[in-house]
């Protein structure tokens, strides 16, 4: 399995991130809660190496998260 894989459909980084703020947010949220599951199914599993694959999915996503809440509210 490529590292580069992501575990879930949420977290696909090569997936278009949405157009509005409020959508991007929610997209970075749907990646961090759908690796958070995966994360705990593989630790009750004991897959050492998906686990550290997804930590690491994780982290990225966790990161694109916060740049959508810093993000600023448009003026329009």
């Amino acid at each position: 399995m490529s590292p580069f894989v992501p575990l879930t459909r949420a977290a696909d980084p090569s997936a278009p991130m949405p157009e509005g703020r409020g959508a991007r947010r929610d997209a970075a949220r749907a990646a961090v809660g759908s690796l958070r599951e995966e994360q705990r199914r593989l630790e009750r599993l004991g897959f050492e190496l998906p686990l550290a694959r997804c930590d690491r999915q994780l982290r990225f996503w966790r990161f694109v998260s916060v740049l959508c809440e810093l993000e600023p509210e448009s003026r329009a």
